[in-house]
């Protein structure tokens, strides 16, 4: 059952194994293991960086794209169910009219982008999809009227999925379920069926040529694939997974702004990611997306923690200052891919490959 589900695309490595193990126990049952409020909003945006970063994969990993216009869709998703919610009130219908809104924008920019910049070299195609990316966040600030400009958009959710929303009288094994317990649960019953269908992809015929566009674009066009239409359906589906994965984190937030579904400081975030977990594997997903935003957000608390430690200790004092997180977090960061070029899973794999440790099926 699990070797279908996974789509014959298992871990190939004990460590990976155990690792992505604990990483879904953890995930499916956080409201339990992480009650407390920062805890919830951190594996909350973990599940989304989760469907994020992987639908980047696909484009990045899979198909060698390089797109710096992904969190133009990402944020499309999140203006969609943000307007329809706050125009047509709070409900399931304003949050499927704004998601099939969504859905149709970024098919269309997708399309567009693909069919009319994919025949170009790379770099050019990743030097458009900059401007494209650039010229919607701006016009996402300045369109008030719609998107709130920099102030952003604050709307209520559906009645289940406001916090105040209180199913049951009691709590269920010590947990209050409610209306946020809720919203987290379906954010990760959504991202797992779409992490599984992401997984189906890669591994079937398609993304086979996906893999071949990758290698060499040049030996699959000479066999006889349409290399530029097998490459706008990668962007067109990279669109759509990033599309509601913003429509999920707005869900989340009751908010959507620039700063966070547009801004270039995320695009960057998403690439970090996908090189740190491993490029070309969708569990480097998973596992970048948990070590970034566990780091992310935790590591100026522990960093806290070590100056109280070494107060009176002048120079080691000012070095774990938890004003200096950013600077610590680009060395965790630069000696992670030192270390592990391909990737922590790609590392993970190649080890387990050396000492034959697991076979691939």
């Amino acid at each position: 059952m699990i070797h279908r589900l996974l789509s014959h695309d298992l871990p190939r490595s004990r460590w990976l194994a155990a690792a992505l193990i604990v990483i879904v126990f953890a995930l499916a049952f956080a409201p339990f293991l992480f009650p407390g409020a920062k805890s919830m909003s951190v594996v909350a945006k973990i599940l989304v960086f989760v469907l994020l970063v992987a639908s980047y994969d696909l484009l990045l990993g899979y198909t060698g794209i390089v797109s710096f216009a992904h969190t133009m869709f990402f944020g499309i998703g999140a203006y969609g169910v943000a307007i329809a919610s706050g125009k047509l009130g709070a409900g399931w219908g304003a949050v499927a009219v704004g998601l099939a809104a969504a859905i149709v924008a970024s098919v269309v920019l997708s399309l567009v982008i693909g069919l009319f910049s994919l025949r170009v070299k790379a770099i050019f195609f990743a030097m458009i999809t900059l401007a494209v990316a650039a010229a919607f966040q701006t016009l996402a600030s300045q369109l008030s009227q719609f998107t709130g400009g920099e102030d952003g958009l604050t709307f209520r959710n559906p009645e289940w999925l406001s916090p105040s929303f209180e199913p049951f009288e009691s709590p269920v094994l010590g947990l209050a379920i409610d209306g946020r317990v809720i919203t987290y649960w379906l954010i990760f019953a959504v991202v797992a069926l779409l992490f599984l269908l992401m997984l189906r992809i890669v591994n079937s015929p398609f993304g086979r040529v996906l893999q071949a566009i990758r290698e060499n674009d040049f030996r699959a066009e000479a066999i006889g694939y349409r290399t530029v239409v097998y490459r706008t359906l990668s962007n067109v589906l990279a669109a759509l997974f990033a599309t509601v994965a913003g429509a999920l984190l707005a869900l989340w937030l009751r908010y959507t702004g620039p700063d966070t579904t547009l801004s270039f400081e995320l695009m960057l975030d998403i690439l970090l990611i996908v090189v740190i977990g491993g490029m070309g594997t969708l569990y480097g997903a998973l596992v970048g997306s948990v070590l970034f935003v566990v780091a992310q957000n935790y590591l100026q608390d522990l960093l806290r923690l070590g100056a109280l430690a070494l107060e009176g200790v002048p120079l080691l004092g000012a070095v774990v200052n938890p004003d200096r997180w950013l600077l610590w977090l680009g060395v965790l960061f630069v000696l992670a891919v030192y270390h592990f070029p391909s990737g922590i899973v790609g590392r993970l794999r190649t080890g387990a490959a050396a000492t034959g440790g697991t076979r691939r099926p």
